[in-house]
C-alpha cells in the first residue's frame, strides 16, 4: 500500500519546500494560489503524474500549510518559515493508519543538495502584470552558467518566514521565479491572494498519530506494506 503513495509523499515535500513564497498590502493570513511548471529530467519523469499544476498555500503569521491527496492518502505539510521546521501528516483512512513525521532545518536544507547556487541578481526596469500583481523583472544566473528571470511585486507583503532563501536580498515579493527543490527545476507563479481567516496551526503531532521518521516511512514503502 505504501508503495502507491511513495512518490506522492516526495511530490508533497517538493511542493511544500518550494512554497516559501515572497509576497504594498501587508497581510498576516490568507490563501495563496500558485501555478507550477516543471522541467523534469528523464529520471524524474515517473513523478510527473503526481505533481500538480496548481496548489494552494494557506498561511497564518510564520506558519503555512498545504494539503495533497495521493491515492488513498491525504498528505498535509505544516511549516514554520522562520524556525525552518515542520510537520508532515499522513492519513490513510482505508488502512486506519495515521502517521506524523517531524521535520527540522536539516530536512529543509537537504532539498538544496546538489542544486545550483543562484547569484548576480539584477533589476531590469521592465514591468508588466503577473497575474493580479504589478511586477518588475530581475535577471539572475546560477553557478553553472544558466540564466533565469524573476518578477517581483510591491503590491503584497507577507509575514516573516515566507521567503525562499535564494531571494532574501530581493526587494518586494517574487511572484514568478525558478528554483530547484530536491533536484527538480520548478517555476512558480503566484496567481492570486485571497484574504481569509485561517485556523490555528501547530507543529505538535495530533492525538492518535503514530510518530515516525522519514526513514521509517521509506522503509515501509520499500517493504510494500
Amino acid at each position: 500500500m505504501f508503495k502507491s503513495i511513495k512518490t506522492g509523499v516526495v511530490a508533497a515535500l517538493l511542493i511544500g519546500t518550494a512554497l516559501y513564497a515572497q509576497a504594498q498590502k501587508k497581510v498576516t493570513e490568507g490563501a495563496l494560489t500558485y501555478g507550477m511548471e516543471y522541467a523534469l529530467t528523464d529520471d524524474q519523469q515517473p513523478m510527473a503524474a503526481f505533481l500538480p499544476k496548481e496548489t494552494v498555500v494557506k498561511f497564518k503569521n510564520e506558519l503555512s500549510t498545504i494539503k495533497m491527496e495521493q491515492g488513498p492518502a491525504m498528505i498535509t505539510i505544516i511549516m514554520n518559515g522562520v524556525a525552518k521546521d515542520g510537520l508532515l501528516l499522513l492519513d490513510i483512512p482505508i488502512a486506519q493508519k495515521q502517521f506524523a513525521v517531524k521535520m527540522g532545518k536539516a530536512d529543509f536544507d537537504k532539498r538544496k543538495e546538489g542544486s545550483p547556487k543562484f547569484l548576480d541578481f539584477k533589476p531590469t526596469g521592465e514591468k508588466q502584470m503577473i497575474g493580479a500583481f504589478n511586477a518588475e523583472k530581475y535577471t539572475y544566473k546560477d553557478d553553472k552558467g544558466a540564466a533565469y528571470e524573476l518578477w517581483t511585486t510591491s503590491d503584497l507583503e507577507l509575514p516573516a518566514g515566507h521567503k525562499e532563501d535564494d531571494f532574501t536580498d530581493i526587494k518586494g515579493t517574487p511572484v514568478k521565479y525558478t528554483v530547484f527543490q530536491n533536484g527538480v527545476k520548478t517555476t512558480m507563479t503566484l496567481k492570486s491572494y485571497k484574504e481569509e481567516k485561517v485556523p490555528e496551526m501547530s507543529l505538535t503531532p495530533p492525538s492518535g498519530y503514530e510518530l515516525k521518521t522519514m526513514e521509517d516511512l521509506k522503509a515501509m514503502q520499500g517493504g510494500g506494506q
